[in-house]
C-alpha cells in the first residue's frame, strides 16, 4: 500500500470538498468542542488564545486522535482489511473523554454516513455500516470520512490535512461567534494553524492505534464543564 495519490480525477476533489464543507448537512455548526466554556471561563478571549487552544488540541488532544483514526480507517479500507476496519471503528466509537464529545462524533458520523450512502453509495461503506448496525456501535465521523476518501482514490497525504483543516475551521468559526472575533481574525487564525495541521497530519500517517492518547486535559475539562454550563449556544 502507498500513500501516494492515485490517478486522481477532479470529481474526487469536488466530492471531498463537498463532504468537508460547512454546508454539508451533518450539524457541525452546532458543536464548539468545549470552546464555549473556555470562552466563558476566560481561557479563550482573543485570536492568540484561540490559536493556542486549538493547536494544543490538534497536536496533543482529541484532534490528534481523530487524525489517527482517520488514517487507520483509510489504510484498512485501501487494504480491504475489514476485520481491522471494524476494530478501529469500534475503538473510535468508545475513545471519547466525555459524553458531549461522544455525541459530537456519533451524531455527525451517523448523519455523514447516511448522506454518503444515499448520494455517493460505496460497497466498503455499506459493509461497515451494516457491521456497526448489527453490533449497535455508533459511527465516528473520522472513520466514515477516512473510509470514503480511501475508496474514492484520494491519498492519505491529501485527505488527512483536508480533514483536519475542516475540523479546525469549524472550531474557529465557533470562536468567531463566541469571543467574538472579526471574520478577518478568524481567517488569520486558520492561516496560523496551517503548520500545525501539516505536522499533525504527518504524525498521524506514521501512527497506529497503539499511539492513541491525549495530553489535552483542559480540552476534556472544558467539555465536562460545558455539560452543566448555565447558558449554552452549542451542543458541546
Amino acid at each position: 500500500m502507498t500513500d501516494e495519490p492515485y490517478n486522481l480525477v477532479p470529481s474526487a476533489l469536488l466530492r471531498q470538498q463537498s463532504w468537508l464543507s460547512p454546508a454539508f448537512p451533518i450539524g457541525s455548526y452546532s458543536y464548539s468542542h468545549g470552546i464555549e466554556w473556555a470562552v466563558e471561563a476566560g481561557h479563550v478571549h482573543d485570536r492568540e488564545s484561540l490559536v493556542d487552544w486549538l493547536e494544543a488540541d490538534l497536536l496533543y488532544g482529541s484532534g490528534r486522535n481523530e487524525a489517527i483514526f482517520f488514517s487507520q480507517a483509510w489504510r484498512a479500507a485501501v487494504n480491504e482489511d475489514y476485520a481491522r476496519l471494524f476494530e478501529v471503528a469500534e475503538l473510535a466509537a468508545a475513545f471519547r473523554g466525555t459524553s458531549e464529545f461522544a455525541l459530537e462524533s456519533s451524531q455527525q458520523g451517523a448523519a455523514c454516513l447516511a448522506i454518503l450512502r444515499q448520494v455517493w453509495p460505496d460497497g466498503v461503506l455499506k459493509r461497515l455500516s451494516e457491521s456497526l448496525s448489527e453490533r449497535c456501535v455508533p459511527p465516528a465521523l473520522a472513520i466514515v470520512l477516512g473510509v470514503r476518501t480511501a475508496t474514492l482514490g484520494i491519498s492519505a497525504a491529501w485527505a488527512i490535512p483536508a480533514f483536519l483543516q475542516s475540523y479546525l475551521a469549524n472550531l474557529v468559526t465557533s470562536g468567531v461567534r463566541l469571543i467574538p472575533l472579526g471574520q478577518t481574525d478568524g481567517q488569520l487564525a486558520i492561516a496560523e494553524l496551517e503548520k500545525s495541521v501539516l505536522a499533525a497530519s504527518a504524525q498521524a500517517s506514521e501512527c497506529t492505534i497503539d499511539d492513541l492518547g491525549s495530553a489535552g486535559f483542559m480540552v476534556d475539562f472544558a467539555s465536562m464543564s460545558h455539560e452543566t454550563q448555565y447558558t449554552r449556544l452549542f451542543r458541546s
